[in-house]
């Protein structure tokens, strides 16, 4: 049971480590995003702020809508600094997570595509049940424990030892002949040790594993149902992601589309700055909205994974894997 748990656990660290991954890529993704957002504001804000002047000098706009561009302008180049750090740092953390040389180049694809994937829950929680570590570990407790009362029980019982001694014995005027062929003196005696009075030991040891047989089943119901309460709804919170990220690609086509209609409106004078700055950040929030719901999307399927050690992508376990790995070690070796 213990080598069951080790295997379990091993893989259960393998999945920590994907988890820690899909954290570390989005990090990165999220950075390049947001480099190429501050980089487009930068250059629409440069564009826009030289456009406004022209209108300031023809009385078109106020001087205040002229400085409200300028502070936009300021803002989109500190912010495109900002990203330029940023996307350094995050990229130095994956790399150095992957074990990659610095001078390694590195531009994640953001992953548009997404499997049509629905988990069963009934099905989730019975990979969960078959193969997690927590629920092998509460197992072995309980054995454990099982085998405590068993044993104290018995040892409560009436029990006496048989004592065998075996000596060899001989005298002599000198030390030389006491040593001298002492089997001629040999002797053997039996004898039976029993307890008259234990003064409650035995019965009270019996007790105490009883005792904390009833706290690891006590404590091991609660675990369990806190842990299937944990899959449940992490698979709910799955399942709803599909259609969470749909819903953000969708906000962030119409996004940039309304920012595309009203900078083109603000060109010609039809929209004031305030309108223009509302559409910006609708725009870059949109974008950001999106990243965020793929990110949630795989970390929940991986939170998934590592609770269940099921692969429902493909429909296995991820225990054929550490089996296959064993074989093969096993047949390499010479």
């Amino acid at each position: 049971l213990k080598y069951k748990e080790a295997k379990k656990e091993y893989i259960n660290a393998q999945e920590t480590i994907n988890i820690r991954a899909v954290s570390r890529f989005f990090d990165l993704v999220l950075a390049q995003i947001n480099l190429s957002i501050a980089d487009i504001n930068y250059s629409n804000n440069d564009t826009l702020y030289n456009i406004a002047k022209g209108r300031y000098n023809l009385g078109k706009i106020a001087q205040n809508d002229l400085y409200q561009l300028e502070l936009n302008l300021l803002n989109s180049k500190s912010a495109l600094n900002q990203a330029k750090l940023d996307l350094q740092i995050r990229e130095f953390g994956l790399k150095s997570y992957l074990g990659l040389n610095e001078k390694t180049s590195i531009h994640l694809i953001v992953p548009k595509e997404i499997p049509g994937l629905k988990i069963d829950i009934p099905k989730a929680l019975s990979e969960a049940k078959n193969n997690n570590p927590d629920i092998v570990r509460m197992s072995r407790q309980l054995i454990e424990a099982d085998s405590d009362v068993a044993r104290a029980k018995a040892e409560n019982r009436f029990n006496a030892n048989i004592v065998a001694n075996y000596g060899l014995t001989q005298s002599a005027t000198t030390l030389h002949d006491a040593y001298k062929d002492p089997r001629n003196s040999s002797q053997l005696s039996f004898g039976i040790q029993i307890p008259i009075i234990d003064w409650g030991e035995g019965k009270g040891k019996y007790k105490m594993a009883q005792s904390n047989m009833e706290v690891v089943k006590t404590s091991i119901a609660k675990q369990t149902i806190d842990f299937e309460q944990t899959v449940f709804l992490e698979v709910m919170q799955f399942n709803m992601q599909d259609e969470q990220v749909m819903i953000q690609a969708k906000a962030d086509t119409v996004a940039q589309s309304s920012y595309n209609v009203s900078k083109n409106r603000f060109y010609i004078g039809k929209i004031s700055v305030t309108d223009l700055n509302i559409t910006i950040k609708e725009k870059d929030s949109a974008k950001r909205n999106y990243i965020f719901a793929l990110r949630r999307y795989w970390s929940y399927y991986y939170n998934i994974r590592q609770l269940t050690l099921y692969d429902f992508q493909n429909n296995f376990e991820l225990t054929e894997n550490f089996d296959q790995l064993i074989d093969q070690k096993v047949y390499s070796e010479p």
